[in-house]
């Protein structure tokens, strides 16, 4: 019989000695946020928890009641440990200050409490992302300049995918982990370990139907995807896959190989994707796994945040596939291509 390993064993076993204590709580945290996520998630055609809170978020989008909820959750599982000394929401405004009456911690969590939500009305897979700094100044209770660092400061990040079954997938820089929730135990269980990105790649995933909204270079990248551009260079084309849910999508990107895309468009030069809460945490997770994300520019990784709600096009998946992606928006731009190094 093959060993049993939950995630609490898992963290507790394989994560240096630095990032025990604070460190590794805050990851059990997590874990247990996402157990409470998920029960409500299986269950919310039999809970009034469906459909529009009636607000809005900071981003001017409809709030569902389930974003409420996990929101909610998250934080008030991780307000009080004394491992936090702030914490950012996609769905808040502001930072989100430890109360006064708590210790304050030595980190700092960001997340997109339930990503995709629109979707569970038609029983489709959704998420959560997060990610942990390490606060800037230690003497301080926890300022926004906290929360504003640039992904290469992660000191961990994942994901939870709510879907047939639950999985949550993260890294601390030492390689990407899965785990899935067994419903009878209770318990996040080892399922994928060290996992690295297929080569060659599978599938792309993108919204074909902003196809007229994207710059002439991003339209080629997409022929090339699909083996009519260039095939020279690109000789098997990609499957398309969408699902609409950035983990959904990202993750079978990610068991599979190819490369998600949300790109710039002629409306909205920064994209969608929010780079605190959604892209940072996932460029960490997919260079981990051997993979690379881009602004269609330069890593993901390395663009300073300005503001907690700050947009960015995101390119993630094989570094073969965001590189060529790269060279194609530098040819537009007339820069030179050389420094590019192909991969995979």
């Amino acid at each position: 019989m093959s060993k049993i390993v939950t995630i609490e064993r898992f963290i507790l076993e394989y994560q240096p000695d630095y990032a025990r204590g604070e460190f590794t709580n805050l990851l059990y945290d997590i874990a247990l946020a996402a157990k409470v996520i998920a029960h409500k998630t299986n269950r919310a055609g039999l809970t009034d928890i469906l459909g529009r809170a009636g607000a809005t978020n900071i981003q001017g989008e409809q709030q569902q009641k389930l974003d409420v909820f996990a929101d909610d959750i998250i934080f008030r599982v991780c307000d009080h440990t004394g491992r936090l000394c702030a914490m950012a929401s996609e769905e808040r405004e502001e930072i989100i200050c430890i109360p006064e009456q708590f210790k304050k911690g030595s980190y700092v969590l960001v997340y997109d409490p339930l990503d995709g939500s629109s979707n569970i009305d038609v029983n489709v897979s959704i998420g959560t992302i997060f990610g942990i700094y390490r606060c800037v100044d230690w003497d301080l209770r926890g300022r926004e300049e906290d929360v504003l660092q640039a992904g290469r400061k992660l000191v961990a990040a994942g994901y939870v995918l709510y879907g047939s079954s639950t999985m949550l997938v993260y890294t601390t820089g030492q390689g990407v982990h899965g785990f899935t929730l067994d419903p009878e135990l209770g318990e996040f269980l080892l399922s994928h370990e060290n996992m690295r990105l297929p080569d060659p790649p599978a599938y792309y995933s993108v919204n074909h139907a902003y196809y007229h909204r994207w710059s002439p270079a991003v339209q080629r990248y997409m022929r090339w995807l699909q083996g009519s551009e260039g095939e020279e260079e690109h000789a098997k084309p990609l499957s398309f896959r969408y699902i609409g849910s950035l983990v959904a999508d990202f993750h079978r990107n990610l068991l599979r190989g190819g490369i998600f895309c949300y790109p710039a468009e002629t409306k909205k030069p920064n994209g969608k994707i929010r780079l605190l809460y959604e892209a940072n945490p996932l460029a960490f997770l997919i260079e981990q796994a051997g993979g690379y994300a881009s602004d269609g520019a330069n890593s993901v990784l390395d663009i300073e945040p300005t503001e907690l709600h700050q947009r960015t096009p995101f390119y993630a998946g094989n570094r073969s596939l965001v590189y060529q992606l790269e060279r194609y928006l530098r040819e537009e731009a007339g820069q030179p291509v050389s420094d590019l190094v192909s991969g995979g």
